[in-house]
């Protein structure tokens, strides 16, 4: 037996064959859970956190991080490690009902459980002997298929790679490997990227044939732990004005990243629900959405230690500190106002915000959002709608997002109104997950229409007097609140929210107001199901229409009443019936702008005077005109040679002390409209395409990332890259300047980068996701 075992463990070693399916359990037994997490004081936790932790994140993270990681295979955990990986995709937009959802530490809390779920191990759960912890590990082995075949050095790889989002995956058992392997001798891992070094690969080899033993990071500090205690009092007193308070907060933080005034933070922290009060160890509530009915008799908000490795792409950073919990009082507890009962969970109510929160003022519900409007709008784009074109393609490629005054939108004529046509504001997520299209966009946009009729006769019952609007509509963040003014980019199939108004002047803007606001955030946020069915997720998008016209029409009324029909025209060209419909029976703002303008292009005069008006609070961090003009050609590059650009470019430029600087060039894609759901190339404008760069890094999955040794070299990347004019050009460009995903030395360029980033972003750093790096 043992000379057999030895065997195996060289054929597999040597990379050149793997077992049979059939021979697994005869040679090293039965499959069984194994328990691998250990204190990080034992010398198995420290070596893990301090020899194989750094490896798994800065090289297998990257890629297997969180919803969208292939074969859902998520590393920056020790549960996610030991739950392993699944053949069910959770982005699937053709399902026809909701399916289970998979979400660690709240839809199972065991490595049995996941193994009922059909999560199959990367680590060996066979007989723990360190032949059987390498010869049947599906990790160790995808390691070795690398080192066997290691990819062409620099090269564009050929057909057999398949990089997009949406390609078949294997997620093989390790019973099916030796098939994987024969199949698909490049599909070792790290997948199209080099393998890891040979220190590295040790590390890893080391740890696995130790049995895998893992540990989390140090627990919180002593001031954190004080904090949590502090805050959990807050959120969780009996009075009933302070758990509908601390219902209302939390359905808006659940996806942030908690930190404790810290300007490096070491740890971060989720609110979340428990059925234990505080004191008592947490026991989660694991609901499909923040509002659903947890089934006990009292909800506690609680602040769970978030151990997981930080990703950009899903880290929404909130400070918390002895300010933020007086404002919250303030806004809340100090108001005159009384809860008589709480609100019910039925679907129908808790989906609606309007109905769930009507007892508190709109002015205290307004003023929170608008505090942390950036963290709100992110939820939308780092939450679980963030992939997908389906679901981003409902928004432009750059606008900008300001805000209505409170004093102006939060009245109490307004909050009457509202409150009169609340079930007009009844949202998608009523249909829970599972919902069908058609119908439900017909119910919806007479909804929409109803609503939009009685906030337009309201508006113009408040302006017949001779008071028109101005800039003065806008809210100013209070003379410091930078969260003012946004903006967002799309990048195809992921987006950025930043502040500031970033870049050229955008083709559209939309300028929010309470409403407004809280319905986008319950529907793509608290609303939304990223394992409902394909009917859930379109009529959420085609609903997201209708709120992105209603920002739209709140920024055309401070235009010339005469220009708006023009402009609005130019936004939506070659539109679908449907939508001339929807505008034809829609009334709208009927009084004039109380702004004289004195050109005629009134929506770049408009833009200027916004950016003056809101010019105290305008965040200058990624300001496109700070850019060294040896680059700035880029911001007006001809289409032909933006056209060739991925969505996000990375580009580092070398300074004489070794250090770098950073850029961002972001591709934004023209449309004739975004009315079209599944026709987004029929709606394309090509020859209007632009591009901006900006110091720093916007976007969480670079496409392409350019290298610049000296000043010659930013001088001749930014002097050929607008005269591209075919795919060759570009190539070429890439082998000159740019780190393929095939370069020799991509790590340790990849490690350059987070490093540089790191001392960019500070307390909003995490590590990039390279499932969107090209293969040109």
């Amino acid at each position: 037996m043992n000379k057999l075992i030895g065997i195996v463990t060289l054929v597999i070693l040597s990379g050149c064959a793997y077992l049979g399916n059939a021979h697994y359990n005869e040679v090293f037994g039965t499959e069984q859970a194994q328990q691998r997490i250990v204190s990080h004081t034992t010398g198995e936790g420290a070596n893990f956190l301090q020899n194989v932790k750094p490896v798994l994140d800065t090289r297998c993270v990257v890629c297997h991080g969180c919803y969208d990681a292939p074969c859902q295979l998520k590393l920056s955990s020790p549960e996610g490690i030991d739950r392993g990986v699944s053949k069910d995709l959770v982005y699937d937009g053709t399902r026809l009902l909701a399916t289970t959802p998979s979400r660690l530490l709240f839809d199972a809390t065991t490595t049995e459980q996941w193994r009922e779920k059909n999560f199959t191990p990367v680590l060996n759960e066979r007989v723990q002997t360190e032949e059987a912890n390498l010869a049947g590990s599906v990790l160790f082995n995808s390691l070795v298929l690398k080192q066997s075949h290691e990819l062409p050095a620099n090269e564009i790889l050929n057909n057999e790679f398949d990089f997009s989002l949406s390609r078949s995956q294997t997620c093989a058992t390790m019973g099916e490997f030796d098939q994987l392997a024969g199949e698909q001798p490049h599909a070792g891992m790290p997948y199209g990227l080099p393998g890891v070094s040979r220190d590295e690969f040790n590390h890893l080899q080391k740890w696995l044939k130790a049995g895998g033993k893992m540990a989390h990071i140090d627990p919180p500090t002593e001031f954190e732990l004080e904090q949590v205690k502090r805050w959990e009092a807050f959120l969780n007193q009996d009075d009933l004005k302070y758990q509908l308070s601390a219902r209302y907060i939390y359905e808006h933080w659940f996806l942030a990243h908690v930190y404790f005034d810290q300007k490096t933070p070491d740890n971060f922290f989720k609110l979340v629900r428990s059925s234990t009060p505080p004191g008592e160890k947490i026991k989660l509530i694991s609901t499909r959405r923040p509002y659903d009915d947890p089934k006990v008799n009292r909800v506690y908000y609680r602040f769970l230690h978030d151990r997981s490795t930080v990703l950009s792409k899903t880290h929404l950073p909130l400070k918390l500190n002895d300010e933020k919990l007086t404002r919250l009082y303030q806004q809340f507890i100090a108001p005159e106002y009384t809860v008589k009962s709480m609100p019910s969970y039925k679907a129908e109510s808790a989906s609606n915000p309007f109905k769930t929160f009507e007892v508190i003022p709109i002015n205290s519900k307004y003023q929170f959002m608008l505090d942390e409007a950036e963290l709100i709008i992110m939820g939308f784009i780092k939450g679980p709608v963030c992939r997908g074109q389906i679901a981003l393609n409902v928004i432009n490629d750059h606008f900008w997002v300001a805000f209505a005054d409170p004093k102006k939108v939060a009245t109490p004529a307004v909050g009457q109104m509202i409150m009169q046509h609340e079930d007009a504001l009844e949202l998608p997520a009523a249909e829970e997950s599972n919902a069908f299209p058609i119908a439900n966009w017909v119910k919806y946009s007479a909804l929409e229409q109803k609503y939009l009729k009685a906030k337009v006769n309201l508006a113009n019952e408040m302006f017949k007097g001779g008071e028109h609007l101005t800039t003065d509509l806008l809210w100013k963040g209070d003379g410091h609140n930078k969260n003012a003014a946004l903006t967002i980019f799309r990048h195809f199939d992921s987006a950025t929210v930043v502040k500031g108004f970033i870049g050229q002047e955008p083709k559209t803007t939309w300028i929010l107001d309470y409403a407004l606001f809280e319905r986008i955030h319950y529907l793509l946020v608290a609303g939304f199901d990223v394992y409902g069915n394909i009917g859930h997720q379109l009529v959420t998008r085609l609903y997201m229409d209708f709120l992105r016209l209603e920002g739209e029409q709140n920024f055309l009324a401070l235009l010339p009443e005469n220009k708006r029909d023009k402009i609005k025209g130019q936004w939506y060209r070659k539109s679908p019936p449907s939508l001339a419909e929807f505008f034809k029976n829609n009334r709208e703002f009927s009084q004039p702008s109380g702004i004289t303008y004195k050109t005629n292009t009134p929506q770049k005069e408009l833009y200027a005077l916004m950016k003056e008006a809101l010019s105290p609070v305008l965040s200058e961090h990624y300001d496109y005109k700070q850019v060294p003009k040896s680059l700035s050609a880029i911001n007006a590059m001809p289409a032909k040679a933006v056209n060739l650009l991925p969505q996000l470019s990375f580009v580092l430029v070398k300074q004489d002390d070794d250090s770098h600087k950073a850029y961002t060039i972001i591709h934004h894609n023209a449309h004739y409209n975004i009315s079209s759901l599944l026709n987004e190339d029929g709606q394309r404008a090509f020859d209007e395409d632009t591009a901006t760069i900006v110091p720093g890094f916007i976007g969480d999955y670079p496409a392409s990332i350019w290298y610049l040794n000296n000043e010659q070299q930013v001088e001749a990347f930014a002097e050929q890259l607008p005269m591209m004019q075919v795919e060759a050009d570009y190539a070429a460009l890439k082998t000159k300047f740019g780190i393929r995903r095939s370069h020799p030395q991509f790590w340790q360029y990849s490690d350059i980068l987070h490093a540089t980033a790191k001392k960019y972003r500070g307390v909003e750093y995490g590590l990039f996701d390279y499932n969107r790096l090209e293969n040109r």
